[in-house]
């Protein structure tokens, strides 16, 4: 560089090193997010196992549950029905303030009506000695905590 060039270039010496602190923005709430779920994978069914009047309430263990399930799903849809995944979530036992051995199963989405139909409409022979047994759908539903009408707690129970 030239001296004519640095003698252009000035420096300011009075300008302070630090700034004034500015004042913080007061924060914002967090934006509120909506979601919504259009096609949920899974439907959740809550089935009532039914028994012949008079007859007394047997435990349900899940290899009968599973064996009824799949047997109505056979009985109205073949090959095709035992072919639909059922995942039992819950079974509760009959006790003396229920009298009804319930489940409390997920299936896919698509499949829901089909099932809806096939254990809705099916009556099976209980085990050895026993009378005859039915399915009621209790209740259905996308979403497992709407179907309860709770938090979900006393599906996982003991």
């Amino acid at each position: 560089m030239t001296g004519d060039t640095q003698g252009d270039m000035e420096i300011d010496t009075n300008v302070p090193l630090t700034e004034p602190a500015k004042r913080k923005a007061p924060e914002q709430k967090p934006k509120t997010i909506h979601f919504t779920s259009r096609n949920p994978p899974w439907t959740y069914l809550k089935l009532k196992l039914v028994l012949q009047p008079g007859s007394v309430p047997q435990p349900l263990d899940p290899l009968s549950a599973r064996t009824y399930l799949s047997s109505a799903l056979s009985q109205f849809l073949g090959l095709t029905g035992t072919a639909i995944p059922i995942d039992i979530l819950k079974i509760e036992n009959a006790s003396p303030s229920t009298k009804h051995n319930i489940v409390w199963i997920r299936v896919p989405r698509e499949d829901a009506s089909a099932v809806v139909s096939a254990v809705s409409s099916w009556i099976g022979g209980g085990t050895a000695g026993s009378a005859d047994v039915a399915w009621r759908v209790c209740a259905k539903g996308n979403f497992l905590g709407a179907l309860i009408a709770g938090s979900g707690a006393d599906l996982f129970v003991p």
